[in-house]
């Protein structure tokens, strides 16, 4: 492989805007490309996709949360899939990449591509590295959010390979039918050794390793890189504006705090609240008076949003890896206070650029919201402090990302 000039065929289920790992994926594809490399995608075909490959082949389109579950072959798909399989090998043998970087492919894709990688590779005897990037922890907790959505409760029963607890607490959508296939197909992988296939797992936070490494088959195989800034971050925010609300943007869904905040925000009527974004709870949003509901804003409204807010909250109950969201606004020199689950809490400098709370415990966030609110110089001290930020810009992440495809070593920041 030439560093110089590489072809990468970047592997994602979704390839049209519906998340942060296709944030992630058509960032670095751009850059990649204006740096001299060639960049091809592979995944599901949609009408909204936005990016693709030379040979046009995709896989048919599946959504797990329909009743297309039913169908008597779908649950066969979702574990193993020779569409998938056949259809990467056609684009393998069209394009002939020097790296495939793979993304979000359970379930739609399944493993059956780094089988079909593998055997391409025997066949024509050609180098491939295989590289991960772990944006949530499918691999370990096949609800890929160690967390029962039905309670809550923070879990991590599945973590060590029990992966049945899945389907004895409903872990996937409240079905029992899918959360038992999930449950089969963590198995069957786990007892494959699959991913053992791959080198490289690319971690966005320590905590994202650290969770990923109570698997021995990742031993030696993980490499922290936080995500990155792009170009949205241009901070202009006016010098003295205190800013004029409290900000939420995000989805609207219980494992981002949203009812827990919604309680805060009762309790103070007199702060005035933003919320951009959508999810099931947008009713709940709607009925409180001192929450103007903005709903879901396109990138140059939502800087706007974020750079005239006093500070940004950032409640989620559940373990994120490495929130853009969270990286944005203080990008923007805009204060965030966040709960500490997860790899959150190794993007803010706690009492420096933002401030820290209990994961779920209400009372604590009020007090913060409170507190902050009442001193508009101590947000603007915190705002000042984000001038300085440790995030990598996209092209410094790319140009880490070639020292992974090449197989070099990393720099890594303590946790």
């Amino acid at each position: 492989m030439s560093e110089n000039k590489m072809k990468i065929l970047m592997v994602n289920k979704f390839l049209y805007p519906n998340g942060g790992s296709e944030t992630y994926i058509f960032g670095v594809g751009r850059q990649l490309e204006q740096m001299g490399h060639q960049v091809q995608y592979f995944g599901m075909e949609h009408p909204n996709r936005v990016v693709g490959n030379r040979a046009g082949i995709y896989t048919a389109s599946m959504d797990f949360h329909s009743g297309k579950l039913q169908k008597l072959l779908y649950p066969f798909k979702i574990i193993y899939s020779r569409e998938a399989a056949r259809k990467i090998t056609q684009v393998l043998e069209d394009f002939s990449p020097d790296v495939v970087h793979l993304n979000n492919f359970n379930f739609q894709l399944t493993p059956s591509i780094l089988y079909a990688i593998k055997r391409f590779v025997n066949k024509y005897k050609k180098s491939i590295r295989i590289v991960y990037t772990a944006h949530d922890y499918q691999w370990i907790c096949p609800n890929h959010m160690l967390q029962i959505p039905q309670s809550g409760e923070l879990c991590s029963r599945c973590r060590e390979g029990a992966f049945f607890n899945c389907t004895k607490y409903n872990c996937i959508h409240g079905s029992k039918l899918r959360s038992l296939l999930g449950s089969l197909e963590a198995k069957l992988y786990q007892q494959l050794k699959t991913y053992r296939l791959v080198d490289t797992l690319i971690c966005p936070s320590h905590f994202m390793e650290k969770m990923l490494l109570s698997n021995p088959l990742f031993q030696g195989k993980t490499v922290v890189i936080h995500n990155f800034i792009d170009s949205m971050g241009k901070a202009d925010k006016a010098e003295g504006n205190p800013g004029e609300y409290v900000l939420y943007f995000g989805r609207y869904a219980r494992e981002k705090g949203i009812s827990t905040l919604l309680k805060v925000c009762a309790s103070l009527p007199q702060i005035p609240f933003v919320f951009a974004g959508s999810g099931p709870l947008e009713t709940e949003v709607k009925q409180l008076e001192n929450i103007k509901d903005m709903g879901f804003q396109p990138p140059e409204q939502l800087q706007k949003l974020i750079q005239n807010a006093r500070f940004v909250v950032f409640p989620s109950e559940w373990y994120e890896n490495c929130p853009f969201s969270v990286m944005e606004a203080q990008s923007l020199r805009v204060p965030v206070l966040a709960s500490d689950l997860g790899g959150t809490s190794e993007l803010i400098q706690d009492g420096i650029t933002g401030e820290l709370f209990e994961g779920g415990d209400a009372e604590a966030l009020k007090e913060k919201i409170r507190r902050l609110w009442e001193q508009p110089e101590l947000c603007a001290a915190y705002a000042a402090n984000c001038g300085s930020l440790p995030f990598d810009r996209l092209e410094e992440y790319c140009k880490k990302l070639m020292q992974v495809y090449t197989g070099g070593e990393i720099r890594q920041s303590n946790p």
